[in-house]
């Protein structure tokens, strides 16, 4: 059994780590257990205590328990986003090296970048005429697309009819909004 000696340097009791509980350590930390669960599973220790041994002993940094990390930290996007019409998003997860104290610790970073695009525009499209409502004039069955400057006199809304589940006329939600499909094939 494991006593606690305090030191006469700090007065703070010091653990006695015997070769078979820091391999015990060594096995936990690489299962990515955190540092408060392998002090419960060692027992007599602290979570400071298994994290000081940790970097005494330099070892790497802690497996992520759980599986992939990269997908919590990214927000959820929505089912029915704008889209931008110039660029695509693309998503790279690269290992970086940081530093935690003195020990360094590698961890896999999701890296959100945008990338020229061409666009391929159909030639067959009509475009529709705006009815050019202030926005006064809109209504729930009005598109709300809106056209031109705000700031400037010629600012308007689109203003024609828009299906009752959606605040754009047609033409305006297939700008608007890009199927799912669509949005996995960019990725």
């Amino acid at each position: 059994m494991d006593s606690a000696i305090p030191t006469p340097r700090t007065g703070i009791a010091e653990m006695n780590w015997t070769d078979e509980r820091v391999e015990k350590l060594k096995k936990l930390w690489s299962e990515g257990l955190s540092a408060s669960q392998i002090a419960a599973q060692l027992g007599g220790v602290s979570r400071n205590a298994v994290i000081g041994k940790v970097h005494r002993l330099s070892l790497p940094g802690r497996a992520k328990a759980g599986g992939n990390t990269t997908a919590a930290a990214r927000p959820k996007r929505a089912a029915s986003a704008p889209r931008a019409p110039n660029y695509a998003a693309r998503s790279v997860t690269r290992t970086v090296t940081r530093t935690a104290g003195a020990t360094a610790l590698k961890e896999d970073v999701a890296l959100d970048f945008a990338v020229d695009q061409e666009i391929v525009r159909d030639t067959n499209v009509v475009v529709p005429m705006s009815r050019r409502l202030e926005l006064t004039e809109l209504t729930e069955r009005t598109c709300k697309w809106p056209i031109g400057d705000p700031l400037k006199d010629e600012f308007h809304f689109c203003g024609n009819e828009s299906p009752e589940a959606s605040p754009y006329c047609t033409y305006h939600a297939r700008l608007a909004y890009q199927p799912s499909a669509e949005r996995r094939r960019m990725r």
